[in-house]
């Protein structure tokens, strides 16, 4: 790869010199135009005497020419010379006079004459060029000349500034104006020795290079958004004392051939003049993108200046420059090209936070408010990092301002209740009871399925024989709600916690499915097989994609643990379909069966629902205990043995 920086480099110098070429060319062309001009052969005399056409009577034996040039125009000129002069005199008359000259002096005199042409204009210039003015004759100038001026001025404007949109915008921040540390880091320690372990890599760079490690430590930085991948950088350039120039990837490509490659070619310059630089290219991933995907070949030129950027120095004064660059994605998941990774020995990945480190970010930036602002006492941080699961420290923080927000505008302080609605708003967004307010039938409709929800989720430690108060420990519910959500476009919804787990087993993948089809099976219940109403759309969607990864990517009703995926259509088709409509009617058949056990709770549930719209947590769980002889006696009975029998026959 040095061989193509030194080929940048080349096409670069020739760059330069055919652009100079160019507007060399320009300027001689621009002389030889006007010099290709014939100047006057002979010297001039203006005049606007009338009274020398008029003496031409007497003098027509010495008469060598007489000419008229522009004889329409407001300002005809008689050319005459004499045979005996070498001058040309020039006469400038009005037009109202010509016509009396021509008839009265020329005609009747028999004074020979001819219009003059313009070949003869353009070689005696002087003969147009009286009476006018420096401005004038520059205005003239220029109008002539536009075309081969403007062009000149192009090529300067690009040797100098470039085509516009073809640079990026990058801004050097010495180490004095970044603010923050690592401490700032809630938690995340394995990301944080990382990064020190980079550190310890840029500032004893000759014990590496003792083990022939000596090209830079270029870092990738990946995970999603939010993660705080931007502010580590700052708080590693800041710790190694060295200015960090930062710019955006997405910038780099402008529309214009070349226009990336020219921008990553500025910001190298610029950091090799600072000696000790940092180079940080934040969302970048469309530099990382396998090379060769399209037609349009030029879309390729800047990740091969990337790339020849990137694997080594061309000179000592690039030695202390590192490259930085952030993406949302990493090759885990997403097809990177190989050249392109190789060039980064450093890679550190970012992940979200579980729930400790969750809690202690949500400490930290309640933290910064004034005293009195945040009710200590009343806030149960734990409970709210359990329903904060999968966001990341960007949103937490946007779940703390719309607390804030709404502590200003109702006039509280902050405790749990007002930090749960400030996620639900900042995740969920607006909700809105005129929606159903006047549409009785649709909310009872509503209400009954996502109480079918909430049963169908905690069926199984019901029928475990577990007390309600462990029951409602083990739930993750935090209200059921009959508002209309115009982001996601529902009339009512469950809103729970999760739960910080991504290897889940066959068991709890069904009881996901049958938590899902509560909704459904609770309209089949009260409304019949042919009142389910396309409220159940979201979920039959979701089901569906569950079955289908439980049967064909994972193979988990399959003695041969294969990825049907991969077979192709034909051979993995029919056989998935089939497979998963099985399963399907197997779970949906044990939803529909255990519900009605909960049928006359869910009656009576209904109706405070209704009245009150939205029931937490707490209140939903107080009014089980208090109709608890609406729970069937034998719910602990035969149902458990029929979901036994059912597992085993899914388990087949």
């Amino acid at each position: 790869m040095p061989n193509f920086a030194r080929l940048q480099i080349a096409f670069k110098n020739v760059y330069v010199r055919i652009l100079s070429a160019i507007l060399l060319g320009m300027l001689v062309a621009l002389a030889i135009f006007k010099s290709d001009v014939p100047q006057d052969p002979s010297p001039v005399v203006h005049s606007q005497n009338i009274a020398e056409i008029t003496s031409l009577a007497e003098q027509k034996a010495r008469l060598d020419y007489l000419l008229i040039a522009h004889p329409l125009s407001e300002a005809p000129r008689y050319i005459y010379k004499f045979k005996d002069a070498a001058s040309l005199h020039v006469v400038k008359v009005p037009s109202t006079s010509h016509l009396s000259l021509e008839r009265e002096v020329l005609l009747k005199n028999a004074i020979p004459y001819s219009i003059a042409k313009d070949d003869f204009l353009a070689s005696h210039k002087a003969v147009m060029d009286e009476g006018v003015g420096m401005l004038e004759q520059t205005g003239d100038f220029l109008k002539r000349n536009a075309f081969p001026i403007i062009l000149v001025l192009m090529v300067l404007y690009v040797m100098k500034f470039g085509i516009p949109g073809m640079g990026t915008s990058a801004s050097m921040i010495t180490p004095d104006k970044l603010k923050g540390s690592l401490d700032d880091l809630i938690g995340m320690d394995d990301i944080k020795q990382e990064v020190l372990h980079l550190e310890d890599m840029i500032r004893n760079r000759a014990e590496y290079q003792s083990h022939n490690i000596d090209k830079p430590f270029n870092v990738m930085l990946t995970g999603p958004a939010g993660t705080g991948k931007t502010k580590l950088v700052g708080y590693l350039a800041k710790r190694l004392d060295m200015p960090m120039i930062s710019a955006s990837g997405s910038a780099l490509e402008s529309g214009y051939v070349g226009g990336g490659s020219k921008a990553l070619n500025a910001l190298y310059r610029k950091a090799c003049a600072k000696g000790k630089c940092i180079i940080f290219l934040d969302e970048a991933q469309s530099l990382f993108m396998p090379r060769g995907r399209s037609e349009k070949k030029w879309e390729d030129d800047t990740a091969n200046t990337m790339l020849g950027l990137l694997d080594g120095v061309k000179s000592d004064k690039g030695q202390g420059v590192i490259w930085i660059v952030a993406s949302n994605f990493d090759d885990n998941t997403t097809e990177m090209d190989e050249a392109m990774l190789r060039r980064f020995s450093v890679k550190i990945n970012f992940r979200l936070p579980n729930k400790a480190e969750r809690r202690e970010l949500l400490r930290s930036f309640l933290g910064r408010k004034k005293d009195g602002l945040v009710d200590w006492e009343d806030l149960n941080l734990d409970q709210v990092a359990e329903i904060t699961q999968n966001l990341s420290p960007a949103l937490l923080e946007t779940v703390v301002e719309r607390a804030s927000m709404l502590s200003i505008q109702e006039k509280t302080i902050i405790n749990t209740n007002l930090m749960f609605r400030a996620y639900e708003r900042a995740t969920i967004g607006l909700t809105d009871r005129a929606t159903t307010a006047e549409k009785h039938k649709q909310r009872e409709r509503i209400a009954l399925h996502e109480l079918g929800h909430f049963f169908m989720q905690i069926d199984p430690h019901l029928r475990a024989g577990l007390s309600l108060a462990e029951v409602k420990e083990k739930s993750h519910l935090l209200k059921i709600s009959t508002e209309a959500v115009s982001k996601i476009g529902a009339l009512g919804y469950v809103l729970q916690s999760g739960e910080d787990m991504s290897l889940r087993t066959l068991e709890e993948l069904e009881r996901d499915v049958v938590g899902l089809y509560g909704g459904v099976a609770a309209e089949e219940m009260f409304y019949g097989a042919r009142g389910i109403s396309v409220g159940s759309q979201n979920d039959i969607e979701k089901i569906t994609k569950m079955l289908n990864l439980m049967v064909s990517r994972l193979s988990m009703y399959s003695r041969s643990k294969i990825d049907y995926s991969q077979l192709g259509q034909e051979a993995s088709g029919e056989h998935t379909v089939r497979l998963v409509e099985e399963k399907a009617d197997a779970l949906y058949s044990y939803t529909l069966d255990s519900i009605r056990d909960y049928k006359l709770v869910m009656e009576s549930l209904k109706d405070t629902l209704l009245e009150q719209y939205v029931l937490s947590k707490d209140e939903v769980f107080a009014l089980l205990e208090e109709r608890s002889e609406l729970l069937m006696p034998q719910l602990h009975g035969h149902r458990a043995a029929k979901l036994t029998l059912c597992e085993e026959e899914v388990a087949a």
